[in-house]
């Protein structure tokens, strides 16, 4: 019989906190590695924490974080709650220098966002943000195409998102019912992870320009975006966005849209099934094969290769990808679009200084109508 390869190693112990619709993902990472075990599950409602730490086999549940830092000792503590709730916990992480990872979107604002970073940079705390549409195995291996030269230079990188979730008036409501009371909508939920993307595929973003718009009246934000990028190395990128369509795939929300990424020697495209397709310039396309093709889940596993990858860097003391302070350059991206839209201008990033914090709650349009109103039809 061969030996545990992980029966030597060191069992990192995972505290986490928030038991919302995304913590299932998160949880069923950890599950699946041998050298990791969540040693406390924390919510501000009972019941959520109880029935999830059932499902998962978690037997200490708490109601305050605190609480559950001081009693179980985690060596990581992973962060599933929404901006509003972050910054007692991250206060509590910080305070014991634990490392953590916090879910996204990081902060209520740009700059409660840069306090974190500052604040486990200053004790010494690993600090990364759960942006896990990278991990995706469709985006390793472009990057990896890219950068194994096979797409030559690289001038074009284009998204088209189209999950059809976000259609009448009770979008989201199965699955996060606050999406439709946010002021800020598709850029700050969705868009987000593309500019990421975009950063990690593409180079560093030196300006944008936006027009924003809120197709489904029953929400308070947008739910519909064109953004075009232009990237330091002459790359153009364009993100077009909505969430009211649906396009080509079994599983729309799967890879939520398609991308195209054009280069001196030809093209590769992702569809909307997880396929990879190469057309060399005058030739034709083929289907281009990939590890992790196959991977079923969320994001093609994205939560457990980004959550790996973190214990990876803890366990060898390397410098993960998407650290709190790295992650505040997407962030100014993401507030340059929302500058760009308000001002209907081209924002130049190297004299971009994001706005005060209350920007992020003044509303982009009118108020929604109410639902009844919207809903409401005129007998024949």
């Amino acid at each position: 019989m061969n030996p545990d390869p992980f029966a030597t190693r060191h069992r990192w112990r995972v505290a986490v906190v928030g038991a919302g619709y995304f913590s299932q993902f998160h949880l069923q990472a950890w599950a699946g590695m041998p050298d990791v075990e969540v040693v406390g599950l924390c919510d501000t409602d009972p019941a959520r924490a109880q029935a999830l730490g059932q499902r998962f086999g978690i037997p200490e549940r708490f109601t305050q974080a605190q609480s559950m830092l001081d009693a179980c000792a985690p060596d990581l503590v992973d962060v599933v709650l929404p901006p509003a709730h972050q910054a007692d916990v991250l206060e509590a992480v910080v305070k014991r220098r634990l490392a953590a990872i916090c879910q996204k979107p990081f902060g209520t604002n740009f700059q409660q966002a840069a306090d974190f970073a500052a604040a486990a940079t200053d004790a010494g705390s690993l600090l990364v943000v759960h942006e896990n549409f990278r991990f995706m195995p469709w985006f390793r291996e472009a990057h990896r195409f890219i950068h194994s030269g096979e797409l030559g230079t690289l001038h074009g990188i284009s998204f088209r998102l189209r999950p059809g979730d976000g259609q009448g008036a009770d979008a989201y409501l199965d699955r996060q019912p606050y999406f439709q009371t946010m002021p800020r909508l598709l850029v700050v939920e969705t868009a987000i992870h593309f500019i990421d993307c975009f950063r990690y595929l593409a180079g560093e973003v030196v300006a944008v320009y936006a027009r924003l718009r809120r197709l489904n009246p029953v929400i308070r934000g947008e739910d519909a975006a064109l953004i075009t990028f232009e990237f330091s190395n002459g790359a153009a990128g364009l993100f077009d966005g909505n969430r009211l369509n649906d396009h080509v795939a079994d599983n729309p929300r799967r890879t939520m849209g398609e991308m195209w990424l054009e280069g001196s020697k030809g093209v590769l495209r992702l569809d909307g099934d997880a396929r990879l397709w190469w057309k060399p310039h005058h030739g034709h396309e083929m289907r281009h094969a990939y590890l992790g093709a196959g991977i079923d889940g969320f994001g093609g596993g994205a939560c457990a290769a980004l959550q790996r990858h973190v214990i990876d860097s803890l366990a060898n003391g390397s410098q993960p990808e998407n650290t709190a302070c790295a992650y505040l350059d997407n962030l100014r991206v993401q507030e340059a679009v929302y500058q760009s839209h308000q001002t209907r201008r081209r924002v130049d990033l190297a004299d971009f200084k994001p706005a005060p914090a209350e920007a992020a709650d003044h509303p982009l349009f009118p108020l929604p109508l109410q639902k009844e109103t919207v809903c409401a039809t005129t007998p024949p």
